[in-house]
């Protein structure tokens, strides 16, 4: 039998102000307006190590809350890789600062609760 495999998950938020490229301007999405955000991480695998754990949550919290604050009460448009800050973007951002320290990331989800929009990045 195989080692069961086990997804853990962490949440984070963030308040930011953001405008879409030009190109969006028929949609009105051009205004620079502000969102609560909230995006999630998670880390799937099998339990490492005495602890059995796949990853320390605090270690997980502490990294999601860094790359939240690096944005949050901020001008999303001025962090590279987030000129379109799409919610697609930001998964993508969120992944590449966390990716490094914990490989097994599987997913990243961003959302505004507010307006009811969200969206996830799958990763293997």
């Amino acid at each position: 039998m195989s080692e069961p495999e086990f997804e853990i998950t962490k949440t984070a938020h963030f308040d930011a102000a953001h405008s879409l490229p030009d190109g969006n301007a028929e949609r009105g999405h051009v205004r620079l307006h502000g969102h609560s955000f909230r995006v999630e991480a998670s880390v799937r695998g099998v339990r490492q190590g005495a602890v059995g754990w796949v990853a320390d949550l605090n270690a997980l919290q502490a990294a999601l809350d860094r790359a939240a604050q690096a944005l949050d009460h901020g001008l999303l448009n001025d962090h590279p890789g987030l000129e379109s800050p799409t919610l697609e973007n930001l998964c993508l951002w969120f992944a590449e600062r966390l990716r490094p320290e914990f490989p097994g990331l599987s997913r990243v989800a961003v959302g505004r609760p507010t307006i009811g929009e969200r969206c996830a990045l799958r990763l293997t």
